[in-house]
């Protein structure tokens, strides 16, 4: 089993900065290979925003390049996503997401999701 927490949502003024964490635990955990970040807006389907393998390699949405940093700590199971010059549109739940990839399957686990609103 894989249990995933966020923190650090909330509201901020367009232009600010946030920084979500989310840790990672479960006597599984270990098989969980690459963690991310999702988002979904008001009437918005669930979108990748930003994903990080155990060896470090990242993919971002083109909406955040620039903007948003993905990094991991894999000595405390943990990522964290550092986003800067918010945007209105960056409000959502922002929730944690951890891939277990084998040959033959992939499975997803989720976190309980965190707010992040961005005023104008």
């Amino acid at each position: 089993q894989v249990h995933l927490v966020e923190s650090g949502g909330g509201l901020v003024q367009a232009g600010g900065s946030l920084r979500l964490s989310c840790a990672g635990s479960g006597r599984t955990f270990i098989n969980v290979d690459t963690m991310g970040w999702h988002r979904q807006g008001p009437g918005t389907e669930r979108e990748l925003v930003a994903a990080i393998t155990r060896d470090g390699r990242v993919t971002y949405a083109d909406s955040v390049k620039g903007r948003f940093t993905i990094s991991r700590d894999n000595a405390k199971n943990t990522v964290y996503l550092q986003m800067n010059k918010l945007k209105p549109e960056d409000t959502a739940v922002y929730y944690c997401n951890g891939r277990v990839t084998t040959t033959a399957w992939e499975y997803d686990y989720w976190g309980q999701g965190t707010q992040v609103t961005v005023s104008s």
